[in-house]
């Protein structure tokens, strides 16, 4: 199950980005927030009464600035609510009931979304402040309720509060749904011409039902190769003066996406090479555990190919995206149909290779082979001790080792011990996790 997705929007200076971090910093079993979206402070992700919940941080709303960058920032908050599951319309006590929060007010109920309203910086213990009664004028449905962002009083109430706007939690998809594979990429990848190429080369989708993420699509596909499911992640398509608004939101998308996935494919733009905002998202499948292939779209674009462009543009890919080396490339074109009819073979391999189980034994036959080889670090006179490793769980193939000093146990020779195991069982496009622990542990 997708997490919900909470928006926390207000005008500037009236503690979003405070309540944002209370948020997300002090509940207990919070989840960490993804790789090289934390400097645009967009999202996080937090956890109440066992239930996950995807915090937005947006940008404060001036409705009638002409200012660029408050205008971008306005934009940016309007994208957060059309993603959002639920609003919270933050507003100050410390300023009572001003014109702009009127207006904001007003441009949230075009959303028609759940709306809760939080009175912030009510930081004296006991009654909230006078002003508190004036958001009453807000006319929502929902009273206003008391926080504190510095102090975290109340964020226990608004929490309650959002659960009370969201469904009841349901089981993952139907059981036919096959191989879950969510293409993620930038706007503009061309992911929803990829996926109405395949739906219309194959001609046997079952249906097109709504995502549980919001604004995605997902395509059921049946054919000789197997059953899939296709989660196409378009849904913002706005000008180009906002691109810079689109592209971060896009992330989001992308992580909501690969959530449910099994398999995640990373559209490239050939015409446009591999960007920081690609890295971002491939980041996002990388760090979810998923298996992935790297797509790079419009190839027919690229002007007097020869032997050595796909080289070319594989060791700039490589070199971007150093992480996951794991990953296949493959040069396909929505637009033509060249080489999609290619890609159901590399989404059942990388698949069975996320979901692949090694025997014990046979795993410690390549540890013992692996050791010989290149012997354990030492450190101040201590040598590094392996003793044995036990899979623990798949998608991602995770490994358990214990040894005698975890501190010992070095990132290279970590490495060197994952490339050991996918010389001699491939693991081709899923990520490895390994799991260092000291004898004696107790494994989860």
């Amino acid at each position: 199950m997708s997490k919900p997705v909470i928006a926390i929007v207000g005008r500037p200076n009236v503690g979003k980005s405070t309540l944002f971090n209370k948020l997300i910093g002090e509940r207990r079993s919070i989840v960490e927030d993804t790789p090289g979206v934390t400097r645009d402070r967009i999202y996080g992700e937090t956890e109440w009464c066992s239930r996950k919940l995807t915090i937005i941080d947006t940008g404060g709303i001036e409705p009638d600035s002409g200012d660029i960058i408050l205008s971008q920032m306005r934009m940016q908050a309007e994208i957060a609510v059309e993603s959002a599951d639920v609003i919270i319309f933050l507003v100050d006590s410390s300023t009572g009931l001003t014109a702009d929060d009127l207006e904001v007010a007003r441009m949230l109920r075009r959303s028609h979304k759940p709306i809760i309203p939080v009175v912030n910086k009510c930081d004296r213990v006991g009654n909230p402040p006078d002003t508190f009664y004036e958001f009453y004028e807000l006319g929502f449905d929902e009273d206003p309720i008391a926080v504190s962002s510095v102090h975290g009083s109340g964020t226990g109430d608004l929490l309650d509060a959002v659960l009370a706007h969201l469904p009841e939690e349901t089981e993952e998809e139907d059981d036919d749904a096959g191989i879950k594979v969510a293409l993620i990429g930038k706007p503009n990848a061309g992911k929803s011409s990829l996926i109405n190429r395949i739906a219309g080369e194959k001609r046997v989708i079952v249906s097109d039902i709504p995502g549980t993420t919001r604004d995605s699509i997902d395509t059921k596909v049946k054919n000789q190769y197997g059953n899939y499911t296709f989660i196409d992640t378009a849904g913002i398509r706005r000008s180009s003066k906002i691109k810079d608004s689109v592209e971060h939101y896009s992330v989001l998308r992308a992580h909501t996406a690969a959530e449910r996935a099994d398999v995640c494919m990373i559209l490239i733009d050939a015409a446009e090479g591999i960007t920081e905002q690609d890295e971002k998202i491939a980041g996002i499948a990388h760090e979810a555990g998923k298996a992935v292939i790297i797509v790079v779209n419009k190839w027919d674009s690229i002007p007097d190919k020869d032997s050595s462009t796909v080289k070319e543009f594989d060791n700039k890919i490589r070199i971007a995206l150093s992480y996951m080396p794991y990953a296949p490339i493959m040069y396909v074109s929505a637009l033509t149909g060249q080489r999609v009819s290619n890609l159901f073979e590399q989404i059942n391999l990388v698949y069975s290779q996320s979901v692949l189980r090694i025997s014990t034994g046979m795993l410690n036959d390549v540890l013992a082979d692996a050791t010989t080889r290149v012997q354990p670090p030492t450190d101040k006179g201590k040598r590094l001790k392996v003793f044995y490793m036990t899979q623990a769980s798949v998608a991602p193939p995770t490994f358990v080792i214990f040894c005698n000093n975890a501190e010992l146990f070095h990132f290279s020779y970590q490495r060197y011990i994952e490339n050991c195991l996918r010389e001699t069982f491939g693991f081709n496009g899923t990520p490895i996790k390994l799991v260092i622990r000291e004898r004696g542990d107790k494994e989860e």
